[in-house]
């Protein structure tokens, strides 16, 4: 499925619309995204200055969304591509491979960033690419991403992509701010998380939070949970009196559902977008909202 933001996104049927293969105007530059979270950004930095094209549909699970042979060759034909890196688009990385060695410039936002290695688990280590969680790493990835576009990309308005910079700059700045003072208002012995695998390394560094484990004990969630990984981690979260298990919204939360049961305490699932942004309406369109919206439903599920 081929998602397209900025000047492509025409009606449907049409160029750039579902059925279409991009609607930009002839000499508009390209910029493909491998993820919507990224794409979001990159769409904020550069408008409709470029065709923003975003690979990753709303409320898909990146390590596991594919792409057509035509999104395939659209990707080749960008001027610049956009992908999160460090072994995140497991499905997608191939096509970015092939983009790469056809001389498609390609920038990873892994790169631009100081990384966490994963502290337990199957992926124990391994760099984790999950780094969204947190603003600050955010804030280097707008940095960097302003330089790759300003050099990469032909025909851009470099003062309007300085000033867009700026802006956003200053809402991931406000963004951390209300993060740190609304989680700072955890007891410190109830921000303890468990999700349905590991992508809070970050936010949890960043905020002092405890990660108690995950039902997938992995960095992917292309991985399965054994009987005695569902069984350590019942006794983690027993043993730090957890009371909400968060799942993310793009993953079914069964498994989850079944650890909470195996638990026997009360523990309520609660979902949160955080590896996708949902659909229109959804609550979480925009990096930003999905931020707030997450911030909110931790902050509400560890409270007293």
């Amino acid at each position: 499925m081929l998602v397209t933001s900025g000047c492509s996104a025409l009606a449907d049927g049409g160029p750039g619309g579902p059925g279409g293969t991009g609607g930009a105007a002839a000499g508009t530059p390209r910029v493909v995204v491998t993820t919507n979270i990224l794409g979001d950004v990159v769409d904020e930095l550069i408008g409709d200055q470029a065709d923003v094209v975003t690979l990753m549909p709303p409320g898909a699970d990146p390590h596991s969304v594919e792409i057509s042979a035509r999104e395939a060759a659209d990707l080749r034909d960008a001027d610049l591509v956009v992908s999160n890196g460090l072994g995140l688009e497991e499905g997608l990385q191939q096509h970015v491979d092939s983009a790469e060695a056809a001389g498609v410039p390609v920038v990873e936002a892994g790169d631009l960033i100081e990384p966490l290695a994963y502290a337990e688990g199957d992926a124990e280590g391994e760099l984790d690419p999950h780094f969204w969680t947190d603003p600050q790493r955010m804030l280097d990835v707008v940095d960097g991403l302003e330089r790759e576009l300003a050099t990469q990309v032909d025909g851009l308005d470099a003062g309007a992509l300085e000033s867009a910079a700026a802006s956003y700059r200053g809402q991931l700045e406000q963004l951390d701010a209300d993060l740190e003072a609304s989680f700072g208002a955890i007891p410190a012995e109830r921000r303890a998380l468990v999700t349905n695998h590991h992508v809070f390394g970050y936010l949890a560094e960043r905020y002092g939070f405890r990660v108690v484990g995950a039902v997938l004990p992995s960095g992917t969630t292309l991985a399965a949970p054994s009987a005695s990984d569902l069984a350590g981690l019942t006794d983690a979260i027993e043993e730090a009196g957890v009371g909400t298990i968060f799942a993310d919204a793009s993953q079914p939360d069964r498994l989850v559902q079944v650890l909470a049961d195996e638990a026997d305490v009360d523990v309520d699932v609660v979902a949160l977008h955080t590896e996708s942004l949902s659909a229109p309406g959804g609550g979480a369109e925009t990096y930003l909202e999905m931020m707030r919206s997450n911030e909110q439903l931790i902050a509400t599920g560890l409270s007293p």
